[in-house]
């Protein structure tokens, strides 16, 4: 049995949270701690720790949620100036062990500015 991570409270229902888009396979919610104007986190219903953590049998949902990201960011009006960035692991600066995805938009990214 996996962890309960906040994400999975959130799913569950468990916290009250406003939900920016969700269906059958993931949840996009407002990241807490934003690092740009548009911050958001869009989070797989199936619990897998990290990416690393996802086998073959995940393809499809881990398609389907970039295919997502580029829907949200759309709807959002973002157009297609935004950056997705997943953390796999402490030492890359994971602090859920939840696979999530960050959408990050409305900010000038360069080099030295990662925005993560």
């Amino acid at each position: 049995m996996a962890n309960t991570t906040i994400f999975s409270k959130i799913i569950a229902g468990e916290i009250p949270t406003e939900f920016v888009y969700q269906d059958d396979f993931c949840v996009c919610i407002r990241d807490i701690a934003p690092q740009a104007p548009t911050h958001l986190l869009i989070v797989p219903k199936k619990p897998i720790s990290t990416l690393a953590n996802a086998g073959a049998e995940d393809q499809a949902l881990l398609g389907h949620l970039l295919l997502k990201a580029g829907d949200i960011a759309r709807q959002l009006g973002v157009g297609d100036a935004f950056r997705l960035v997943i953390n796999n692991g402490a030492g890359a600066g994971q602090t859920v062990f939840h696979l999530h995805i960050h959408l990050l938009a409305n900010k000038k990214f360069t080099e030295g500015n990662l925005g993560m």
